[in-house]
């Protein structure tokens, strides 16, 4: 079982930047792909990145490729997702995800955040 924890999220301009935390419980996080989803009101939830156990392989959307980066700090059970440039349309509730079966897809993922809320001003 891993739990998972979303941190960092809020009111933020257009153009401006938000650090997206999630800390994990359990032993075995670094065994895990970790991902971060999206869901906007009235849309289903979106890929939004994800990186690999070891950190060697990220993927990203190509609505946020050269603006989002996803890190993981295995050490402290928890991956970053840094916004930068963000839009209006970024906005979103945000969930962090672990997975061992896959990287881009939703239902490959075992484990779910609650989400934490990101609003971006225009």
């Amino acid at each position: 079982q891993v739990q998972l924890v979303e941190s960092g999220g809020g009111l933020v301009q257009a153009g401006g930047s938000l650090r997206l935390s999630c800390a994990a419980s359990g032993r075995t996080f670094s065994s895990y792909a970790m991902g971060w989803f999206r869901q906007a009101p009235g849309k289903e939830r979106e890929f939004v990145a994800a990186i690999s156990w070891s950190g060697g392989s990220t993927y990203y959307a190509d609505s946020v490729k050269g603006r989002f980066t996803i890190s993981r700090d295995n050490a402290k059970n928890t991956v970053y997702l840094q916004m930068n440039s963000l839009k209006p349309e970024d906005t979103a509730v945000y969930y962090c995800a672990a997975s061992t079966r896959g990287y881009q897809i939703l239902y490959e993922y075992d484990y779910w955040g609650q989400g934490t809320q990101v609003t971006v001003s225009s």
